[in-house]
């Protein structure tokens, strides 16, 4: 079987925590290795957004290929003017196909932009069947926006009720996804399969502390709390700041520092985001430059050591569809702190592998750091428990669940 797997506005190489590199990308190259493992072969199609970068890799093994295609500059654009380079991709795809002489039996396309992509090629390769993932949604992210820079166009959200009408089935990872999707979106709940996320449990598993601290510069006795993510409103790092400084504010724990992954922290003034630059501003009036550290982005082969050094990681969401980063650091051994928000809520155990609380409440998100921090053997009792969990989401398990859905269409769609 071919695999035709569209990425268009991120690759699945680039290095997590940048503006629009998260979960998406993560699971678009753990799912086609593992499908590569398993004897699907799948090509990868993302906008080329760097001329030196060769436009065809092979980094995901089994003879599966990241192509990156031109579409406009080769350079990070904006999210809000990608839409206007979709035909040019699309055209670049195809043309792909014709020069390798490739048949693809099935299109699995991810987030609106590359649906849009699916929909013309999907017509161009005689119907072939169209698998869409949204990752996330357009009306759920507007109702949680706090301003008009926050919500999203109007242009997606017609487009993610265009693609649920034609694409042969959804992927979504949680109850609360499907949820959405029936009372925001009235999709037809024939088409909608939930099949969570993975993870590699070969790379995410639990590493002696004190080796994981070696390894990321921390001393034997420091102490971590740590958020991996995209910095923006979104992602309500704001929160977790307010209830650190209520944390440092009682003094009730030796020093605890808070490490935030993610976004570029020393880039220039002209081209720091206005996130980044709100939240350093925040931990100056705080008081907190020595208590938040901000690295920036990290390779995803590295973060198995931050997630089994930290005490504790907290994802302080105003929505999430799902929460990778959650079952990565479960995966480790390293209970979560998260908001009781999309997939959240269905991923953390409540009490079990770490906490849930509503989001942006300060308070409460304060109270379970100070409970967490403060009890060693709770910790170890749901970092324990919290390993366990994350044995139910082995990759070589969902991507046969997916692939029963690829063979199901594909037979279906044989004249």
């Amino acid at each position: 079987m071919n695999v035709a797997m569209l990425s268009y506005h991120t690759c699945p190489l680039a290095i997590l925590g940048g503006k629009d590199t998260g979960g998406m990308n993560v699971y678009v190259r753990d799912l086609t290795r593992e499908l590569g493992r398993i004897g699907v072969h799948v090509d990868v199609f993302t906008r080329s957004q760097d001329e030196h970068v060769p436009h065809i890799v092979h980094e995901l093994g089994y003879g599966n290929r990241v192509v990156h295609v031109p579409a406009g500059p080769e350079v990070p654009v904006p999210k809000q003017q990608l839409v206007g380079y979709v035909p040019q991709f699309t055209e670049g795809v195809r043309a792909f196909a014709d020069d390798k002489h490739i048949r693809y039996d099935l299109i699995h396309s991810h987030y609106w932009l590359s649906g849009l992509a699916a929909e013309s090629l999907a017509e161009s390769w005689h119907g072939v069947p169209i698998v869409q993932m949204f990752h996330t949604l357009g009306e759920m992210k507007n109702r949680v926006a706090r301003s008009d820079e926050e919500r999203e166009s109007p242009e997606r959200i017609a487009a993610e009720k265009r693609l649920l009408m034609r694409a042969d089935r959804i992927i979504v990872s949680t109850l609360a996804e499907q949820t959405q999707l029936r009372f925001l979106y009235k999709a037809d709940d024939r088409k909608l399969e939930i099949i969570p996320p993975g993870v590699d449990l070969q790379h995410f598993y639990p590493i002696p502390s004190d080796e994981a601290k070696l390894f990321v510069g921390l001393k034997p006795d420091d102490r971590m709390v740590l958020f991996v993510g995209r910095i923006e409103p979104l992602k309500g790092v704001e929160t977790l700041i307010r209830a650190m400084s209520q944390l440092k504010l009682t003094g009730a724990h030796r020093p605890v520092h808070l490490a935030i992954i993610g976004g570029e922290p020393d880039a220039s003034p002209d081209e720091i985001t206005a996130e980044m630059r709100r939240l350093q501003r925040l931990c100056d009036e705080l008081s907190m430059d020595q208590t938040v550290v901000f690295l920036g982005k990290r390779r995803q082969d590295t973060l198995q050591y931050y997630y089994s050094a930290a005490e504790l990681v907290v994802l302080p969401s105003h929505y999430e569809s799902f929460g990778m980063v959650a079952l990565e650091a479960m995966a480790c051994g390293t209970p979560v702190l998260a908001s009781d928000v999309g997939g959240l809520g269905f991923l953390v155990q409540d009490g079990e592998t770490g906490f849930t609380v509503p989001d942006g409440d300060v308070d409460l998100l304060f109270s379970r750091l100070s409970l967490l921090l403060g009890d060693r053997q709770l910790r170890a009792r749901m970092g324990a428990a919290a390993a366990a969990y994350a044995q139910d989401y082995s990759w070589d398990r969902l991507a046969r669940r997916i692939l029963a859905v690829y063979q199901e269409l594909v037979s279906t769609a044989q004249p």
